[in-house]
């Protein structure tokens, strides 16, 4: 809004509301990564994962704050991980991903002769961009 004496100000400074959740304790603004909530009938501090949305009685804390974050004598603390976050892959995990990068580059011939159902799949007889032909094995 103009005046004739210039830009209109308002009288209650407006405070620009920040998108990113901030940390509920006193004086840490820094980023919030995990939501901290109270099952008092349990004596139970849950740990998890950044909430969707703000919620009253949930706090909201930065990786120092819930990293460092001590129950009340008698409460047990119960973290929950984030499903979404990668996880390390195990030494199975690397192990059966090197066999199968293994079976993959042994020639189809030896494949044939110790699995024998290598022999009767079809047969690709051309290619189109991402697309195979393939002959379908006679009966």
């Amino acid at each position: 809004m103009e005046s004739r004496r210039g830009p209109v100000k308002s009288a209650v400074p407006s405070n620009v509301v920040s998108p990113v959740r901030r940390c509920s304790r006193t004086a840490c603004g820094r980023p919030a990564v995990a939501t901290l909530t109270y099952v008092y009938a349990d004596s139970t501090a849950v740990l998890g994962p950044l909430a969707t949305y703000a919620e009253p009685h949930c706090y909201d804390l930065c990786a120092e704050h819930s990293e460092r974050l001590t129950a009340p004598r008698g409460w047990e603390v119960v973290r929950l991980t984030d499903a979404s976050a990668p996880s390390r892959p195990s030494g199975d995990d690397l192990e059966a991903l090197a066999n199968a990068v293994r079976e993959a580059a042994r020639p189809q011939e030896r494949a044939a002769e110790a699995g024998g159902a290598r022999a009767a799949d079809p047969v690709e007889v051309g290619r189109r961009g991402h697309l195979r032909v393939l002959r379908s094995p006679e009966s």
